[in-house]
């Protein structure tokens, strides 16, 4: 069998890492003096296992809300007699200075800060503790870290409280002091989105050794301090850098380079126009270069060959047949060619392995794998492109394994001259995806407060995740899908992003594969609800989830979400409907939800009395007199009410019974509102004549119309409906209090096993329904019609035992809603 993608399961150590940072206490840690965090004494552990706590750590407070972070985490790190980091990866807002500083007596080799805009200029002085041993650094979005509060020294007190830590907006003065004198080691740097206040030359002038360095978005005042490594430069970013030909005459120099990036985020922002003279000394100059980004330029039509003078044949990578001229110089291909939003990804031969660009699904899928992690402005654009390719088309790739090779790792990281560990670079974008849905889902996890990058990824994962790819698709990725999706309607009440999350969940099995996730699912949906006015599409998508997940479910999952407020919301959908004075799905998918989560569940039934059901009841009946499905939703539900013995005396009223009664000469919706009314009666007459205490109507009328009622329905009926236990009809059948109870259940369990025996006639046995039909048929009170039926009934099963292969009984039970 064809392995299906995500199938690979989690390594021993990230299950036993996950299993230890959810379960700190009981494994590695104890409560300490003011609830402090603390190491046990006889634990120490390697690098290896220290720096997966801690990058895994991070990724589970960003992705999974169940998820509580630990106030002193970073503590347990602070001595590395026990405990040694070598390569960590910390993001997002939620790193602050105290977390850096906690850690600044290990010998970090590799720290890779990503927009943590909570750091101040407190963490430029924790860096220096680092600086010995720091060979790769990253302060890529980390703006903040620049500045300090007004007249503050840049010297920090270790012991300051937390509130006492400077907010982005009450920074206001810019760190002058700080450079990298001493950093002798760092060979890599990424300084993407350094403040325009601070001079790049000025702060970069100590480090001699670099080979890699990113300034992505950075202003630069001049170029010449690049030659500084112009024999050692493998790597350079320059990201949105605004170009001139003094930048690219520099750029040229460095001679060693086997990387470079002069993208730009849009052809609309850019001045600086890429002629067929600058590609070519691009080209000719850097002979080491495998690859190139040029995206996001506007490129002169000389650039081109002419379509009547291309080569002949299919698409080729051969710099000898490139549909660029400058490319023509190439000694071989490249490895990567970055030609997104630029003219130039749409001509035919394109010398390079891997292109971005928009042509078609391979330069799209190229995109979002280079651009998601540091530039989601690109990344958002390709998933939207992706959307549209996932909508229209075909998505042909989608098993496509990106294997991408060791030599392209290194060259794209920037590693070709040194002899690092691969783990220790944090291009979330660059590694083994199994599928493009692990792209669009790595977008997600990395972007998780990125809106448009939560737009355009929840609409891919909805095409993505329908039925024409599910056969793909393995268990454990499409819970990567729920999980991600979950967390984008957490972040965002936007309509948009909640539409299309709802949306994608209506692509898998309720409740069955949300059932990891239950009552999280179950929350976000009824905050959906919770506002009077709501987009109507997506309050439609959300109540009828609702009613999916709490249909098939055990009891507890009812009681749950009970307990949530479920009842509550659906009524008060309910509620504004009738002020509407409309009748539309979510009325009635509303009711239907109500009528599921009573099923065998008491306190539910209870909340739905508490909350005004019954009044409820009264007006929509009036309300919407011919509404079949409502009727037949709102009967079910009280029948579950009347299961419940101590609730039945609320509903022995003139008023109540009044309704039933009537309601047992319906013919809507088949025999369904007529049976239902006629159960919850059934249910009422059960507790016999000392209960009823009322004149009119009288019970023994009543009665007589429930017989008639009975007598009028086909017995061979198919039924909208699904019983999950006989335990609420069995228990009418071996009694004498009233008869016409007992007739009902042996009518509605005959109608059950006769029309669909493969599914009731085993349920009946085993929950020991022939022995009670037996006793019915021993009771001298039962009536001759009812003993008649309960032998047929007793005969089917028997039928069913002797030849449960039978297939001529008529299609299975709708599994829609619960009786």
């Amino acid at each position: 069998m064809a392995a299906k993608a995500g199938d690979n399961p989690d390594s021993l150590m990230t299950l036993a890492t996950v299993f230890c940072l959810r379960n700190l206490r009981k494994t590695m840690c104890y409560q300490g003096f003011r609830n402090k965090l603390c190491l046990r004494s006889d634990i120490f552990l390697p690098s290896e296992i220290c720096d997966k706590l801690v990058n895994t750590y991070m990724e589970l407070v960003h992705t999974d809300s169940n998820f509580e972070p630990e106030e002193s985490f970073f503590q347990l790190f602070s001595d590395p007699r026990s405990t040694r980091l070598t390569r960590v990866q910390l993001r997002e807002d939620f790193v602050r200075d105290r977390d850096l500083e906690a850690i600044r007596k290990q010998d970090l080799i590799e720290l890779h800060l990503t927009y943590c805009n909570s750091l101040s200029s407190r963490s430029l002085k924790t860096l220096t503790c680092f600086r010995e041993t720091l060979v790769s650094l990253c302060l890529f979005g980390c703006n903040h870290i620049f500045y300090r509060k007004g007249g503050a020294p840049l010297a920090c007190n270790e012991d300051t409280e937390d509130e006492e830590e400077e907010s982005p907006a009450s920074r206001q003065a810019l760190e002058m002091d700080f450079n990298f004198q001493g950093f002798n080691r760092l060979r890599l740097l990424n300084l993407g989105g350094l403040p325009d206040e601070m001079d790049a030359e000025t702060l970069l002038k100590p480090l001699k050794s670099l080979t890699s360095l990113d300034l992505s978005n950075v202003q630069l005042l001049g170029t010449a301090f690049f030659t500084q490594w112009k024999d050692r430069l493998a790597s350079l970013v320059l990201y949105n850098v605004d170009l001139s030909e003094e930048l690219v005459s520099t750029v040229v120099e460095l001679i060693n380079l086997r990387h470079l990036d002069i993208s730009r985020e849009s052809r609309r922002t850019s001045k600086f126009k890429m002629t067929r003279k600058i590609l070519t000394a691009i080209v000719q100059r850097l002979i080491n270069l495998v690859s190139l980004d040029i995206s996001g330029h506007i490129m002169l039509d000389n650039c081109t060959v002419p379509h009547f003078e291309e080569a002949m044949g299919r698409p080729s990578t051969e710099p000898c047949k490139s549909s660029i001229y400058p490319f023509q110089e190439l000694k071989r291909p490249l490895q990567f060619l970055g030609l997104y939003d630029t003219t130039l990804c749409n001509v035919t031969h394109i010398p390079a392995y891997k292109v971005t660009g928009s042509k078609n699904e391979d330069q799209v899928l190229n995109a979002i794998e280079a651009y998601t992690e540091f530039r989601p402005e690109l990344a958002h654009r390709a998933i939207n492109q992706l959307f549209d390719i996932a909508r229209i088309q075909h998505c042909s790739q989608l098993l496509r394994a990106l294997q991408v090779r060791s030599d392209f790792v290194d060259l794209l990281l920037c590693v070709c001259a040194m002899n690092l560990h691969p783990v220790s670079f944090s291009h979330s974008c660059l590694v083994n995806f199994l599928s493009l849905f692990q792209l669009v889902i790595a977008a997600l996890k990395c972007h998780k407060y990125d809106k448009s990058i939560q737009v355009t990824g929840s609409a891919a994962l909805f095409y993505l995740t329908n039925t024409e790819y599910r056969s793909d698709q393995s268990v454990r990725l499409r819970r990567e899908v729920i999980q991600v999706v979950l967390n984008g309607m957490e972040q965002y009440q936007e309509v948009t992003v909640q539409r299309n999350c709802c949306l994608t969940l209506c692509n898998f099995s309720i409740p069955e594969e949300l059932e990891f996730q239950y009552s999280r699912v179950n929350q976000l949906l009824l905050k959906i609800l919770e506002p009077a006015r709501q987009d109507e599409s997506i309050q439609r998508i959300a109540v009828h989830l609702c009613n999916a997940l709490v249909c098939q479910v055990d009891n507890h999952h009812k009681e749950a979400v009970g307990k949530m407020g479920f009842v509550k919301t659906m009524l008060n959908l309910i509620q504004k409907k009738l002020q509407d004075r409309m009748c539309d799905q979510v009325m009635e998918f509303s009711w239907s939800a109500l009528w599921n989560i009573t099923d065998e569940t008491p306190d539910n039934c209870q909340m739905f009395l508490n909350c005004r059901g019954m009044s409820l009841f009264l007006e929509c009946l009036q309300e919407f007199p011919d509404k079949q499905e409502l009727h037949r939703n709102m009967l079910g539900l009280l029948g579950n009410v009347a299961e419940v013995k101590a609730l039945r005396p609320q509903l022995l009223t003139p008023q109540f019974i009044t309704v039933f009664s009537n309601l047992l000469d319906s013919k809507a919706d088949g025999i369904e509102v007529s049976y239902n009314a006629c159960g919850v009666l059934s249910h009422i007459m059960f507790d016999g004549s000392e209960v009823w205490s009322m004149e009119e109507p009288r019970r023994d009328t009543v009665m007589d119309k429930m017989w008639d009622a009975i007598q009028s329905w086909d017995v061979s009926s198919r039924r909208n409906i699904n019983y999950r236990s006989f335990e609420p009809i069995l228990r009418l059948l071996p009694q004498s209090i009233s008869p016409v109870s007992q007739h009902w259940a042996t009518w509605a369990l005959y109608n059950l096993v006769s029309v669909y025996p493969s599914k009731y006639c085993p349920l009946l046995i085993k929950e020991g329904g022939i022995s009670l039909l037996e006793k019915v048929l021993e009771l001298e009170s039962s009536q001759p019609e009812t003993k008649d039926m309960a032998r047929k009934v007793m005969e089917q099963c028997e039928n069913f035992k002797e030849d449960p292969m039978e297939t001529n009984h008529g299609q299975e039970v709708n599994y829609g809603q619960r009786g």
